[in-house]
C-alpha cells in the first residue's frame, strides 16, 4: 500500500500536473482502493477545518510584507549597501548576494521570494564585474533559502500548526542557524574564489564615506524585523498579529519614501493574493490526502514499520535526511512539508527528540530540495532571471552550497544548543 502510494505521486509529479491538484488526485485513488467508505465526501470539511486555522493568516501578511518593501524599491538600496560593505571579500558581490538574501529573509518569511527580489538585483552585475556565472547564479539560489529559515518565516508557522509547536519558539530556533548558514555559505564563496581567483570577478570600489552614508539602507528591513520578532517576545503581540504589524510598517516606511501608490498597493495585492491561493490549495489538498492515509491505516503502518526497525538516535537523524533528500528530488517543498511531517515527527518526537529542534533540521532539509534538481523552486526562479543561458549553470554553481547545507545538518545533529540555545534562555 506504502509502495503503491508513493508511486502513484511519482507518476502525477511526472506527468507536470500541479503539485496541489496531484496530492488531491492521489487523495480521490486511494480512496476507493484502500477504504470501505468514501472519504472523500468529508473533503468540504476538511478544506474548512484545514484552511481556517487563526495562525495561517500570518502567510499573506508575511507575503504582503515582502511584496511592499519589493515594490516600494527598498530591497535594490539595500543590495547596494551590502555591496559596498562586502565587496572587498574574495567573491565580491556573491557575498552582497548572501548578505543581502539574509537581510531580506528577515522580512519576507520566503524563499523564493527572497531569491527573485535578490536576482533580479544582481544578475546584471556579473558580465559588468566579469563574475563566475554558475558560482554567481549558485550563490543567489542559495541564499534564496535562507528565507524559511530565518525568522519570520512562512515554513516554520507551517511546520507549528502540523505539529502544535510554538511558533515563537521556533522563530528563535531559527535565528543562529540561519546567521551560521549564512556565514557557511559566504565560507563556501570565500574558498571557491581563493582557489580560482578569477572566478571573484573586479573589486567595487568604494570610499568608508560612501559605505558609512548606505547605513540607512539597511534600517528598513532591519527596523521591519525588529518590530515583527521584537512585537512577538515582548508579549505585545502573537505572530499573526505581528505580521499583520510589519505591513503596517512597510507601509509606513513606502509613504515615508514617497513609493506608496494605488498602482503599487494594486500588484502587492495581487501578488499576494496569487501566492497565497498557491500555498493555502497545496494546505487543503495535503490535508485531505493525509486524512486518506490516516483513515486506510497507510500512516500508521509507515510509522510502526519504522519504529519497528530499532535503529538508534543517531541512525534515525540519517534516514530522516536521507528521506528528504530523496523527496526533495521530485516534490514542491511546502508540498512535501505537509505530506510527511505528520508522520516523521510522531516517530521523532517519540524517540526523544525535541520538536523545536527537529523542525529547524526539516527547514534545512526543505532549504537542500530548493537548490537541488530537478525540481528546486530556487533553481527555476533564478534561472528565469537570467532569461538566458542553460540551466546546468545554476544547478552546478549550486551544488558547492548543497555541501555547506549539508555541513550544517551534521553541526545541528553533533551540536542541538545551536537551535535549542536562544528557545531555552528567551523562550
Amino acid at each position: 500500500m506504502i509502495a503503491t502510494a508513493v508511486l502513484l505521486l511519482l507518476v502525477l509529479i511526472g506527468l507536470s500536473i500541479p503539485v496541489a491538484a496531484a496530492l488531491g488526485v492521489l487523495g480521490l485513488i486511494l480512496d476507493p482502493l484502500f477504504s470501505m467508505l468514501p472519504l472523500s465526501r468529508a473533503m468540504g470539511e476538511l478544506a474548512w477545518s484545514s484552511s481556517n486555522e487563526f495562525l495561517l493568516v500570518a502567510i499573506p501578511m508575511f507575503i504582503m510584507l515582502g511584496e511592499i518593501l519589493l515594490r516600494a524599491g527598498f530591497a535594490e538600496r539595500m543590495y547596494g549597501a551590502m555591496a559596498l560593505w562586502l565587496s572587498w571579500l574574495p567573491g565580491g558581490l556573491m557575498h552582497a548576494n548572501i548578505g543581502a538574501s539574509t537581510l531580506f529573509a528577515a522580512t519576507s518569511g520566503s524563499s523564493v521570494a527572497t531569491a527573485a527580489t535578490v536576482g533580479t538585483v544582481s544578475v546584471p552585475q556579473i558580465k559588468r564585474y566579469g563574475y563566475n556565472e554558475p558560482l554567481f547564479l549558485g550563490s543567489i539560489a542559495a541564499g534564496g533559502t535562507l528565507g524559511i529559515l530565518i525568522p519570520p518565516s512562512i515554513n516554520l508557522v507551517i511546520y507549528g500548526v502540523l505539529t502544535n509547536s510554538s511558533v515563537p519558539k521556533l522563530y528563535l530556533a531559527g535565528i543562529i542557524p540561519g546567521l551560521l548558514l549564512a556565514g557557511l555559505f559566504m565560507l563556501t564563496v570565500i574558498v571557491a574564489c581563493v582557489i580560482k581567483p578569477s572566478w571573484g570577478g573586479q573589486p567595487v570600489k568604494a570610499s568608508w564615506g560612501e559605505r558609512f552614508r548606505s547605513l540607512q539602507h539597511l534600517l528598513p528591513p532591519l527596523g521591519i524585523f525588529f518590530l515583527v520578532v521584537g512585537s512577538i517576545y515582548a508579549g505585545l503581540a502573537t505572530p499573526t498579529e505581528a505580521a499583520a504589524l510589519g505591513v503596517v510598517g512597510a507601509l509606513v516606511l513606502a509613504a515615508f519614501s514617497r513609493k506608496l501608490s494605488i498602482r503599487m498597493l494594486r500588484d502587492a495585492l495581487e501578488g499576494t493574493m496569487k501566492a497565497t491561493a498557491m500555498i493555502m490549495l497545496i494546505v487543503i489538498a495535503a490535508g485531505f490526502l493525509n486524512f486518506v492515509m490516516s483513515a486506510t491505516g497507510l500512516t500508521d503502518t509507515l510509522t510502526k514499520t519504522i519504529s519497528g526497525l530499532g535503529l538508534s538516535p543517531a541512525m534515525m537523524i540519517l534516514v530522516v535526511v536521507l528521506f528528504y533528500v530523496v523527496l526533495g528530488c521530485f516534490m514542491e517543498t511546502l508540498s512535501m512539508m505537509i505530506v510527511t511531517i505528520p508522520i516523521v515527527a510522531p516517530v521523532m518526537i517519540a524517540l526523544g527528540f525535541d520538536p523545536i529542534w527537529l523542525g529547524i533540521l526539516i527547514i534545512l532539509m526543505v532549504e537542500t530540495a530548493l537548490i537541488t534538481p530537478p525540481v528546486g523552486m530556487n533553481l527555476f526562479v533564478v534561472h528565469s532571471i537570467r532569461k538566458s543561458g542553460s540551466m546546468n549553470a545554476v544547478i552546478v554553481g549550486s551544488l558547492p552550497f548543497v555541501g555547506a547545507l549539508f555541513l550544517m545538518v551534521a553541526l545541528l545533529a553533533v551540536f542541538p544548543d545551536i537551535a535549542l540555545w536562544l528557545p531555552r534562555v528567551l523562550g
